[in-house]
Protein backbone atom coordinates (compact mmCIF):
# COMPACT_ATOMS: atom_id res chain seq x y z
CA UNK A 1 0.00 0.00 0.00
CA UNK A 2 1.46 3.66 -1.18
CA UNK A 3 1.57 6.29 1.61
CA UNK A 4 -0.80 9.10 1.92
CA UNK A 5 0.08 12.25 -0.71
CA UNK A 6 1.57 15.06 0.63
CA UNK A 7 1.18 18.18 0.19
CA UNK A 8 4.43 20.45 -1.23
CA UNK A 9 4.26 24.17 0.09
CA UNK A 10 7.90 24.73 0.13
CA UNK A 11 10.60 24.26 -2.77
CA UNK A 12 11.88 20.30 -2.79
CA UNK A 13 14.57 19.18 -5.17
CA UNK A 14 13.82 16.86 -7.79
CA UNK A 15 15.76 14.50 -7.12
CA UNK A 16 13.24 13.51 -3.99
CA UNK A 17 10.39 13.62 -6.56
CA UNK A 18 12.61 11.33 -8.57
CA UNK A 19 12.51 9.00 -5.31
CA UNK A 20 9.13 9.13 -5.25
CA UNK A 21 8.56 8.01 -8.97
CA UNK A 22 10.86 5.29 -8.64
CA UNK A 23 9.36 3.99 -5.43
CA UNK A 24 5.67 4.07 -6.59
CA UNK A 25 5.32 4.21 -10.59
CA UNK A 26 8.81 3.46 -11.72
CA UNK A 27 9.21 6.45 -13.99
CA UNK A 28 6.59 9.04 -13.04
CA UNK A 29 4.30 10.59 -9.67
CA UNK A 30 1.22 11.54 -10.03
CA UNK A 31 0.50 15.43 -8.55
CA UNK A 32 -2.42 17.70 -8.66
CA UNK A 33 -0.98 21.04 -8.73
CA UNK A 34 -3.68 23.92 -6.87
CA UNK A 35 -3.08 26.76 -9.03
CA UNK A 36 -4.57 29.41 -7.02
CA UNK A 37 -2.49 28.54 -3.36
CA UNK A 38 0.51 27.71 -5.75
CA UNK A 39 1.16 24.10 -4.06
CA UNK A 40 0.50 20.50 -5.06
CA UNK A 41 0.20 17.11 -3.75
CA UNK A 42 2.32 14.53 -4.84
CA UNK A 43 2.46 10.62 -4.29
CA UNK A 44 -0.69 9.32 -4.27
CA UNK A 45 -1.95 6.25 -6.00
CA UNK A 46 -4.80 8.28 -8.22
CA UNK A 47 -4.82 11.91 -8.82
CA UNK A 48 -8.19 11.90 -6.74
CA UNK A 49 -6.28 11.11 -3.78
CA UNK A 50 -4.27 14.12 -4.17
CA UNK A 51 -7.32 16.60 -4.88
CA UNK A 52 -8.68 15.06 -1.76
CA UNK A 53 -5.89 16.00 0.89
CA UNK A 54 -5.66 19.71 -1.11
CA UNK A 55 -9.63 19.71 -0.91
CA UNK A 56 -9.42 19.07 2.89
CA UNK A 57 -6.57 21.53 3.67
CA UNK A 58 -8.71 24.47 1.78
CA UNK A 59 -8.29 24.11 -1.73
CA UNK A 60 -11.15 25.07 -4.39
CA UNK A 61 -11.94 22.56 -6.70
CA UNK A 62 -11.85 24.60 -9.66
CA UNK A 63 -8.45 25.58 -9.16
CA UNK A 64 -7.33 21.62 -9.01
CA UNK A 65 -5.03 19.92 -12.15
CA UNK A 66 -3.96 16.37 -12.02
CA UNK A 67 -0.90 15.83 -13.85
CA UNK A 68 1.84 13.21 -14.10
CA UNK A 69 5.84 14.17 -13.67
CA UNK A 70 8.96 11.76 -14.77
CA UNK A 71 11.28 13.56 -13.07
CA UNK A 72 13.98 11.69 -15.54
CA UNK A 73 12.97 13.61 -18.34
CA UNK A 74 14.03 16.88 -19.62
CA UNK A 75 12.34 19.67 -17.91
CA UNK A 76 10.51 20.39 -21.20
CA UNK A 77 9.11 16.96 -21.21
CA UNK A 78 8.51 16.36 -17.78
CA UNK A 79 5.01 17.23 -17.10
CA UNK A 80 1.97 15.44 -18.48
CA UNK A 81 -1.25 17.17 -18.28
CA UNK A 82 -3.82 14.35 -18.29
CA UNK A 83 -6.11 13.03 -15.67
CA UNK A 84 -9.43 12.50 -14.95
CA UNK A 85 -9.96 15.10 -12.53
CA UNK A 86 -8.97 17.89 -15.46
CA UNK A 87 -12.39 16.57 -17.30
CA UNK A 88 -14.58 19.38 -16.63
CA UNK A 89 -17.57 20.85 -19.13
CA UNK A 90 -18.28 23.17 -16.86
CA UNK A 91 -15.12 24.65 -17.05
CA UNK A 92 -14.72 24.28 -20.64
CA UNK A 93 -12.15 21.41 -20.53
CA UNK A 94 -13.68 18.56 -22.19
CA UNK A 95 -10.99 15.96 -22.10
CA UNK A 96 -8.27 14.55 -19.27
CA UNK A 97 -6.11 17.16 -20.97
CA UNK A 98 -5.49 20.76 -19.59
CA UNK A 99 -6.83 22.32 -22.76
CA UNK A 100 -6.67 25.84 -21.45
CA UNK A 101 -2.90 27.32 -22.63
CA UNK A 102 -3.13 29.64 -19.41
CA UNK A 103 -4.12 27.10 -17.28
CA UNK A 104 -1.18 24.92 -18.91
CA UNK A 105 1.40 27.69 -17.91
CA UNK A 106 -0.23 28.55 -14.17
CA UNK A 107 0.48 24.63 -13.21
CA UNK A 108 4.45 25.41 -14.88
CA UNK A 109 4.92 28.06 -12.94
CA UNK A 110 3.98 25.89 -9.45
CA UNK A 111 5.96 23.07 -10.73
CA UNK A 112 9.13 24.80 -11.17
CA UNK A 113 9.01 27.34 -8.31
CA UNK A 114 7.95 23.74 -6.09
CA UNK A 115 10.82 21.16 -7.59
CA UNK A 116 14.02 22.53 -8.16
CA UNK A 117 17.11 20.87 -9.24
Amino acid sequence: MMPPPRIIREPEARSEIARLAHEQFGDMVKAVVDVARELMAVGGELHSDEEAVLLDDGSKQEHLWGINLYPDEPESDWIEYDSMINVRPSQGNRSRDVEDPDVKDSIRRVVNALVTE
